[in-house]
C-alpha cells in the first residue's frame, strides 16, 4: 500500500503538462494554426462562449485562417472577438466567412512570446511542485500514523521526487522546443 498514491500523482502532473501543451499551442509562431484562436471568447446569444461552438476553424495556407461562422448573424461578433482578443490579428470579415492572415512576427514581438512562454512554463511547474507537495503531505502523514515505517516513508518520498523531477525536466523540455519554434520561424 503506497501513502503517497504515485498513479494519481503521475494523473495530477500530466494535466500540468496538458494544461502547458494547450497554452503553448495559443502562441503565435508566425504560422497559422486552429489552436491560435483557442482562447477567443465570442459573445452572441446573450452569453460568452469559445469560437470552437459557434464557427470552424481551418488553415488554408501556412499564413492564413479562414473562419466560418455557422449563424451568419454573429458574425460581427466573432469578428470583434477575434480584433480585441489580444493576439494581435486583423479579421477580414466577407459574409458568413472571416479570413484572419497571420502576419509575420518581428523580433521584439519574439521575444515578447518568448517571455509569456517561460512564465506559462513556470506556472507549469508550480502546479507540479504543488502535486509533490500533496505526495510528500500524505508521506509524512502515514509515517505519523505509523501505517508506514521510516524507511518506507524516505523510499516513497524518493519516489515522488524522481517523478516531480521527471516532469520538471519534461517541462524544461517543451520550453526549450517552443522558444526555439518562435525565435526561428
Amino acid at each position: 500500500m503506497s501513502a503517497a498514491n504515485l498513479p494519481d500523482l503521475r494523473r495530477r502532473m500530466e494535466g500540468a503538462l496538458d494544461m502547458l501543451q494547450k497554452e503553448f499551442s495559443g502562441l503565435r509562431t508566425g504560422r497559422a494554426s486552429v489552436n491560435m484562436l483557442e482562447p477567443v471568447q465570442v459573445s452572441v446569444y446573450g452569453t460568452t462562449m469559445p469560437l470552437n461552438q459557434v464557427a470552424n476553424v481551418s488553415v488554408p495556407e501556412p499564413r492564413m485562417l479562414v473562419v466560418s461562422v455557422w449563424d451568419g448573424g454573429n458574425t460581427k461578433a466573432v469578428e470583434k472577438a477575434i480584433r480585441d482578443s489580444g493576439l494581435g490579428l486583423n479579421p477580414q470579415p466577407e459574409g458568413s466567412t472571416i479570413r484572419v492572415p497571420v502576419p509575420e512576427l518581428n523580433q521584439e514581438r519574439r521575444a515578447e512570446l518568448t517571455k509569456v512562454a517561460g512564465k506559462y512554463a513556470e506556472a507549469a511547474r508550480v502546479s507540479v511542485r504543488n502535486v509533490r507537495r500533496d505526495g510528500m503531505d500524505s508521506v509524512k502523514k502515514a509515517e505519523k500514523d505509523s501505517d508506514i515505517s521510516e524507511d518506507e516513508a524516505k523510499r516513497e518520498s524518493d519516489e515522488v521526487q524522481k517523478l516531480t523531477d521527471q516532469y520538471i525536466k519534461r517541462i524544461d523540455e517543451m520550453l526549450a522546443d517552443k522558444e526555439k519554434d518562435i525565435m526561428t520561424v
